[in-house]
């Protein structure tokens, strides 16, 4: 710990010889970090260009792809600091802003998700409905639930913690997650309380809501005819795989970051790192690939590329 104007600084105890390796980490996260924002952006903006990709499920899609542009950024910048540095630092106020932007920009990413079953469970369900429920207003309401909820509830918990006093001063992870309340002289049990409350209602509760909402439409599917079960598939399976993906992946960084690690460093920078690395990249791939009106135009795109 450093002190300097009352100013409380952690110290990453998660990278892995950094001294040695700085340069190589530096280029293989600045790569990382480019081919997150490239691929991310340019699925946003054949959504944000074609009109006939301006309908409640490519704006969700879209909606979901920033939001890891985001998350990657409150990440990223800092990571590649830290590895031209000679000390991995960071002040306990930056600290928990990266905690809270980490877990709001997490959160939103399961109402996002959710979002999207309710709107493939109006138009499969009740298709003729589905014009007068999925009007722009209620999409755009729906947007601004999606961030304003997580980000107001996680404020919570990020309040909390700026009144615990701390004995620890060094983090084993490289970013700052849940594993700050490790460094509590004392655990706060209003903290893990209202931390509950938060994952209950945020991430619990929507994907129990996409549980029901696929299983619904499975059961009309099963009654239906072929040609609305392909649709379906097209258009369902995406967002389940994104779904199933995700859920490991938080679920993942959440037992991590309360384990007392005896386990090597290089390890669990590998584990720490699958939910900002592999995630980011993997979710364009999907939607880009498995969704035929957005391959449709992602091929157009580079096709014209390659004649010009």
């Amino acid at each position: 710990m450093e002190e300097d104007l009352n100013v409380t600084y952690i110290t990453f105890g998660g990278h892995v010889e950094v001294h040695k390796y700085r340069y190589l980490y530096f280029m293989v996260v600045l790569i990382v970090y480019i081919l997150i924002i490239c691929s991310n952006s340019t699925i946003v903006y054949l959504i944000w260009k074609h009109r006939d990709l301006h309908e409640p499920m490519y704006i969700f899609i879209a909606a979901l792809l920033l939001n890891s542009v985001f998350h990657s950024t409150n990440i990223y910048p800092k990571l590649l600091i830290d590895f031209l540095s000679e000390q991995q630092i960071i002040s306990y106020q930056a600290c928990l802003v990266q905690f809270y932007m980490f877990y709001t920009l997490s959160d939103s990413e399961f109402v996002l998700l959710a979002a999207m079953a309710y709107d493939r469970y109006v138009s499969i369900c009740k298709p003729l409905q589905y014009p007068t429920i999925m009007r722009k207003r209620t999409v755009s309401v729906i947007l601004a639930l999606s961030w304003l909820v997580p980000a107001c509830e996680v404020l919570g918990s990020a309040t909390l913690c700026t009144n615990q006093k701390l004995c620890s001063f060094t983090l084993k992870v490289i970013f700052c997650n849940n594993s700050i309340y490790k460094l509590f002289c004392v655990s706060s049990r209003a903290v893990i309380l209202y931390g509950v409350f938060v994952v209950l209602s945020v991430v619990v509760l929507p994907v129990l809501f996409i549980v029901f909402t696929y299983t619904r439409i499975l059961i009309i599917c099963y009654h239906s005819s072929r040609e609305v079960r392909t649709k379906a598939a097209q258009t369902c399976l995406p967002h389940l795989i994104v779904l199933i993906n995700y859920f490991y992946l938080i679920s993942f960084d959440f037992i991590t970051a309360r384990l007392e690690t005896d386990i090597p460093k290089a390890a669990h920078v590998v584990m720490t790192l699958q939910l900002v690395v592999y995630n980011p990249l993997f979710n364009p791939i999907v939607y880009g690939l498995k969704m035929k009106e957005i391959y449709k135009h992602l091929k157009k795109l580079f096709c014209q590329g390659k004649t010009n």
